[in-house]
Order: C-alpha cells, then sequence, then structure tokens
C-alpha cells in the first residue's frame, strides 16, 4: 500500500470536492488517498478519502487574526494536516520549530501530520542536502510524536511547482538518509513520501524506489484525469 497525497493550494470549491470525492469512491485501490485543501473545504472524509488540512496555526487560539488553529480544523472532521510545507516555509518563514509546534498541536487535537522537510536550490548547490534534510526530520518532529503517527514528506523544495523532478538517484539518497534517522529516533513504522513535481508520469516509477511510500502531488492532484491515473499507477 501506498500513500497518495493531494495538496490543492489555493484552489478549488464545494462543488470540485464534490466532484473528486465521488470520482474517488469509484477507484479500486487499495493505496490510502488523501486531499488536503482550502480551509473553507474542510470536512470528515469518506472511506475512500480522508480530508485534511493544508496548515494548523502554532498558536492554540486567540488574536491571531487569519490563522486556523489545530482544534477548529478538528472540529471540522478533518483528521490531517500538512506542516512545513515548502511554500509556507518560504512564504511564512517557517523554522523548524515552529513546524514541531504546529504538529505537536495538530497531534494534541487528533489529527495526523504530514511533516514536510527538504532543501532549497542554494542549499544544494553548497553541498548541505544531508545536513538539511537531517536537520528538518529531526528539528520538526514534536516531542508527543508516536511511531507511526505521522507522516514525513520529502520535498526538494527548488522542484516545487517548477515541472523538475529530482532524479531517481537523488530522491532515493534524501529517503534513504530519513529512512535511517526516523529508524534511529524509533520511528521505523513512519511512512515517507516524495513530494516535487509528481504527475502520472513520472509517479510509478518513482513509487519504486526504494524508501518512497508514497507520494504528495500538487497541481495534477486537481482534476480526476490526472490524479486517478497517479493513485492507479502503483499497487
Amino acid at each position: 500500500m501506498k500513500i497518495i497525497i493531494g495538496n490543492w493550494k489555493m484552489n478549488g470549491n464545494a462543488e470540485m470536492l464534490d466532484e473528486m470525492v465521488s470520482n474517488l469512491a469509484a477507484v479500486n485501490t487499495e493505496n490510502r488517498v488523501i486531499l488536503c485543501v482550502p480551509a473553507t473545504l474542510l470536512r470528515p472524509g469518506t472511506g475512500a478519502v480522508m480530508i485534511g488540512a493544508q496548515n494548523v496555526s502554532k498558536y492554540e487560539s486567540g488574536a491571531h487574526t487569519g490563522d486556523i488553529s489545530a482544534n477548529l480544523v478538528s472540529a471540522t472532521g478533518a483528521s490531517v494536516t500538512l506542516v512545513g510545507h515548502s511554500e509556507c516555509r518560504e512564504a511564512q518563514h517557517d523554522t523548524n520549530a515552529d513546524v514541531a509546534r504546529r504538529a505537536e498541536l495538530a497531534l494534541n487535537n487528533d489529527i495526523m501530520p504530514i511533516i514536510c522537510v527538504g532543501e532549497t536550490a542554494t542549499e544544494r548547490e553548497n553541498g548541505k542536502i544531508h545536513e538539511i534534510i537531517e536537520r528538518g526530520v529531526r528539528e520538526s518532529i514534536p516531542h508527543n510524536a508516536t511511531n507511526g503517527g505521522f507522516i514525513i514528506a520529502y520535498e526538494p523544495r527548488w522542484a516545487i511547482g517548477t515541472g523538475i523532478t529530482a532524479s531517481g538517484d537523488e530522491i532515493a539518497n534524501a529517503h534513504k538518509i530519513i529512512r535511517s534517522i526516523l529508524n534511529e529516533m524509533g520511528f521505523d513504522e513512519t511512512p515517507v513520501l516524495y513530494g516535487g513535481s509528481v504527475t502520472a508520469i513520472n509517479s510509478a516509477e518513482i513509487m519504486k524506489i526504494d524508501h518512497v511510500d508514497g507520494v504528495l502531488v500538487g497541481g495534477a492532484s486537481l482534476k480526476k484525469d490526472d490524479f486517478i491515473p497517479i493513485i492507479t499507477s502503483i499497487k
């Protein structure tokens, strides 16, 4: 079984989500499917698809206009959330400590966090891939995390929204590093996903790489004709 996560980013409406959920219900797959949608579309999941948020606040409550807390997300019936997505790290300047706090609050509210880590183009060029990945994993996992209770998504930040996909060797190397660190930390049952310009064309080959437990999909998750082939591309 693989885990296929669609991140709709700032796109979609209720009609689109209804249609996608209906189409996913007809898909014959053993893979776990998750849709992370805008906050306005959060709702309980179905047997075919789990519904998740794209972020939760690093604050529990209070005067934080525009934020959405983990307990508010939980109240919608959603059961998953992204934290530390590359775009949030870039635009909101999230540190690993911020990501760990968001993940901690998610877990406190029975929401499974998908913790994203990955290097920028500059870090890659400076030969810091291993260092950045290791710090991202070690520093972004909260103290209340349990084995199998969260997901790690490796996102080479230079590949997000660019149409560039990391090579098979680059993906294999990064996932080997992450798996080794997780095993050392006692999180050997934690899935590790790849995210970065995933499409129906490359998804099957990516998911055949050692230590890749699924994919985090961006734009290709918005249309059933693009997303469903990714889900069914591998058992």
